[in-house]
């Protein structure tokens, strides 16, 4: 999908800037490419995590935020986010994704969510999780 461009805006050329970074962010995602995700975000990156309920778990800086990547690609070897929708509008992209894994009794199961992204200086400063249910 294409970045939303309002007529007459001096940075809409930023907004195809900012799903670039998000698209190569969550190609890696794909391919549980830690390195190559972490490369995508900035030294003080935040990561805000859907759980604990209600309010997740937020994640700072390079080491907490590939710990926790690491360590949910371990216990969720079939992980498979999928994008829905993106957009961008300057610094900030949304992405509503849908999450796919296998319990370990073999059973599928999937959620739907958000993400709320910030760019700095062409990379993910802030990804920031929401999901439904």
């Amino acid at each position: 999908m294409a970045a939303w461009h309002e007529p007459g805006r001096p940075d809409a050329m930023d907004d195809d800037l900012t799903l670039a970074v998000v698209r190569r962010f969550n190609e890696a995602v794909a391919r549980h490419d830690v390195d190559e995700m972490m490369a995508a975000m900035t030294d003080d990156c935040l990561f805000d995590n859907t759980s604990p309920a209600p309010d997740g778990e937020a994640f700072r800086g390079q080491s907490a935020v590939r710990g926790f990547w690491e360590s949910f690609f371990r216990s969720s070897p079939a992980a498979q986010f999928t994008t829905e929708e993106e957009f961008a509008t300057g610094d900030r992209a949304i992405v509503l994704w849908r999450y796919d894994w296998v319990s370990n009794d073999g059973s599928p199961g999937h959620v739907r969510g958000v993400d709320v992204f910030r760019i700095h200086n062409g990379k993910i400063a802030e990804k920031r999780s929401y999901v439904k249910g």
